[in-house]
């Protein structure tokens, strides 16, 4: 049955009519049945749209299903599944009272209720309890690529409610490395892989295939990537960039989301200046074992320096430590005006790159017990600047990492001849240069590691 058919049937009020007329793949994933299956494609395909869609019809067409919206970090929903969710998928069922939002409890997740007694449940597998403890018909995890292994096998142990006659775990993601775990998966055959494609959105082609006035330009954007955000972003490849600086970093090890550290552990942050090009602020605590956290992060462009010191001041939270250093990028005209309007002193970050990578990569490493010596928020950007997404161009740090990659020399030029360049592209690196600093800081200038605050 197709997902209009499936909301005729509920004869609403004619102005509360909700249509979607899934395409390409949007449409194989309607038909499909099999237990796990995978949405990959580049930017801008309607995937997540296709895939919140189905959930939707499924919880109208099946009295007392249960189902669950989910991403590895429950903050970053907020702003990408349940936006296009509340404004595509559910306005109209909103309008006719056929559902209704419930905040939550001690004892439940947020969740939409369905007068059918279906329920669609909220969470990040940052924090499971909740979510874990109950039984579903369908869930669907959001930027698939996110999760680990373990995190994809126990949302799997949960479908088994029983009021559909499938149970099936959906998923959307931009395609990463072909050596990625759900790429593999999906390699093996345990989970069915759908490639979407950009024709497959009609806000940006027209069913003959002709890109609309949107599509155009949005197309146009994309085509300026570079590298593998290109091959990514653009055709939906998983591949991997050649040459990577730091080849050691997984988001499966370094990520944590740890939005707010305890508060006996030392604070930094670490600057590097932009305008036309990110400002990037990072916030850094570093524990008793010395290991090192970024749980906050500003990346904008377009602002003032002082306009982006009144941003750090207002994002710190009330009782949180001062910092133990301030370290920025040299620019001292900068530097001047963010001590006058942060009122705390700055230091000069150790610029040498060579050095300073390699302090990274150490700290990427995992040591013996397990673990290694930096770990990033994946929610950490307080928020997304609009200019950069519709670039197509990282919008944080954690961005930053697949496409960071060695400078090479043109080929049959002198310095090809020389042999490669030791030192990264000069290119959307400004969150690196900031991790750079904060390492190097702590691993290349032989300060002691104390304890205390300004």
């Amino acid at each position: 049955m197709t997902a209009a058919a499936l909301f005729a049937e509920l004869e609403p009020p004619r102005q509360n009519v909700h249509t979607f007329t899934p395409r390409g793949v949007a449409r194989e994933l309607f038909a499909r049945r099999e237990s796990e299956v995978l949405v990959s494609g580049p930017a801008g395909t309607g995937k997540s749209r296709a895939c919140l869609e189905k959930l939707h019809a499924l919880m109208l067409a099946n009295p007392g299903a249960r189902g669950l919206m989910v991403r590895k970090v429950r903050d970053t929903l907020s702003t990408t599944g349940l936006v296009t969710w509340r404004e595509h998928v559910i306005p109209e069922a909103i309008a006719a009272g056929v559902v209704s939002y419930y905040g939550g409890s001690a004892a439940e997740p947020p969740q939409y209720r369905y007068t059918n007694g279906s329920r669609v449940m909220i969470g990040g597998m940052d924090k499971p309890t909740k979510i874990m403890s109950s039984e579903y018909d369908v869930v669907y995890v959001q930027e698939a690529v996110e999760l680990t292994t373990t995190d994809w096998e126990n949302i799997t142990t949960r479908l088994r409610n029983g009021k559909i006659s499938f149970q099936q775990l959906i998923a959307d993601c931009n395609p990463d490395a072909p050596t990625h775990w759900l790429k593999q998966r999906a390699d093996r055959g345990v989970t069915v892989l759908l490639h979407s494609r950009h024709e497959d959105n009609p806000r940006l082609f027209t069913e003959d295939g002709e890109p609309t006035s949107v599509g155009a330009s949005y197309i146009s954007k994309l085509d300026m990537l570079t590298g593998v955000r290109y091959q990514r972003l653009r055709h939906g490849r998983w591949t991997a960039a050649e040459g990577l600086v730091y080849d050691g970093y997984d988001p499966g090890v370094h990520h944590r989301p740890l939005a707010d550290p305890p508060k006996d552990w030392t604070r930094y942050l670490s600057i590097d200046f932009g305008y036309t090009n990110p400002f990037v602020c990072q916030w850094w605590a570093q524990d008793g074992d010395g290991r090192l956290y970024l749980y906050r992060e500003l990346y904008a462009t377009q602002g003032l320096v002082e306009d982006h010191a009144r941003t750090i001041l207002a994002s710190s939270l009330r009782g949180e430590p001062q910092p133990f250093a301030v370290i920025c990028d040299h620019d001292a005209e900068d530097r001047a005006t963010l001590e006058r309007h942060l009122g705390m002193p700055t230091t000069a970050a150790q610029k040498t790159v060579s050095d300073g990578i390699q302090a990274v990569q150490a700290r990427l490493r995992v040591q013996p017990d397990g673990k290694p010596r930096l770990y990033v928020n994946p929610a950490a950007v307080i928020r997304r600047d609009q200019a950069l997404v519709d670039a197509g161009r990282p919008t944080c740090t954690t961005e930053e990492f697949p496409g960071y990659v060695w400078e090479t020399a043109k080929e049959g030029s002198v310095a090809a001849d020389k042999g490669p360049k030791e030192q990264p592209l000069k290119r959307d690196d400004h969150g690196m240069d900031a991790l750079r600093y904060m390492v190097a800081h702590l691993d290349l200038a032989g300060v002691p590691r104390m304890r205390g605050w300004l």
